[in-house]
């Protein structure tokens, strides 16, 4: 239920980690080679938080090195991905949280778009503290005691109000609608990236300081910023139906693949082996800490990822 906005690429080798996301859509600026006639090249849309990048390294890795395409990326907000893909722009999306309106559209109606499986990862967004702060007001993880504290979250930016930090504006999220709808005295910041918003909690986190965030799971801050979710109203099937109305929970989502309908058909063994490309969040998460902690390059962390994990990645291209 997550969208990103970047700007297209056309990088065959190299896959950067963005530093932040808001920038113009790009997503008429196709890949020069996608729907190359008799060309074995693959275009894959990226997302710009670093979970989709890992999803694509690999891929693109494993399509370069062991199927002998060529791969193109195409890094584009993911709802625009959507109409691309419908279109050749691109051939596949890797990391989708949930968009039922498109996939109505493209998928049942107009069957430009074909479903490629489950990632193999679950998503989850939610609204966390760091667990330092829990365990000093264990109550705090209960929405109905938000208010109680929410003087300790007041910055400059949410003026007399507790400040609830987002990440882009261009984000699905409900939380100015449960902010609204659950009555709480907060404001909603934007801290307009994920890389910024990053960046807050990372500095939050060194000082010890208090901060409630909007966040999602896997990602790799956990392990660097242990955080602990507040519980929300409980999430029932249609709760969020009305995004106005929203009092209630973010789903969990199993994050699903897409491809162009004749890419599904006439993609040959890129094709098979994207729809047969399945991990967990833990090598997810592995490949996420190697790009965006430890500084390694999209391609460096996937061949070490892929050089440990044969046994993994081998059936996909069986």
């Amino acid at each position: 239920m997550r969208v990103r906005t970047t700007a297209a690429i056309a990088a065959v080798s190299s896959l950067a980690l963005l530093t932040g996301c808001g920038a113009a859509d790009m997503t008429k600026q196709a890949s020069p080679f996608a729907g190359a006639q008799g060309a074995r090249t693959v275009t894959l849309s990226v997302q710009s938080w670093v979970g989709a990048q890992s999803n694509v390294a690999v891929a693109q890795y494993l399509l370069e090195h062991e199927l002998g395409y060529r791969v193109d990326t195409v890094q584009v907000d993911e709802v625009p991905a959507w109409d691309a893909l419908s279109q050749g722009r691109v051939d596949a999306l890797l990391e989708d949280w949930g968009h039922p309106e498109q996939e109505q559209r493209y998928v049942k109606d107009k069957r430009t778009i074909a479903p490629g499986g489950e990632l193999g990862v679950t998503g989850h967004i939610g609204w966390f503290v760091p667990t330092y702060l829990a365990e000093q007001h264990p109550d705090i993880t209960n929405w109905k005691n938000l208010d109680k504290y929410a003087d300790l979250f007041r910055t400059p930016e949410s003026g007399s109000k507790g400040q609830l930090m987002d990440g882009s504006p261009s984000y699905v999220t409900n939380d100015k609608a449960l902010v609204k709808n659950l009555k709480l005295d907060y404001q909603v910041v934007f801290a307009g990236s994920e890389a910024a918003q990053i960046t807050q909690m990372k500095q939050f986190a060194k000082e010890k300081k208090p901060f409630l965030t909007y966040w999602y799971s896997p990602q790799w801050l956990f392990e660097k910023v242990p955080m602990t979710e507040v519980k929300l109203p409980p999430y029932k099937e249609g709760c969020d139906a009305d995004p106005e109305k929203v009092a209630c929970a973010y789903p969990h989502t199993p994050l699903q693949k897409y491809l162009n309908a004749d890419f599904a058909k006439k993609g040959g063994k890129a094709a098979a082996f994207l729809k047969k490309f399945r991990w967990t969040t833990e090598d997810q998460n592995e490949v996420s800490l190697m790009i965006a902690d430890k500084k390694m390059s999209p391609e460096d962390a996937a061949k070490k990822w892929v050089d440990s994990h044969e046994s993994t990645w081998r059936k996909w291209l069986s």
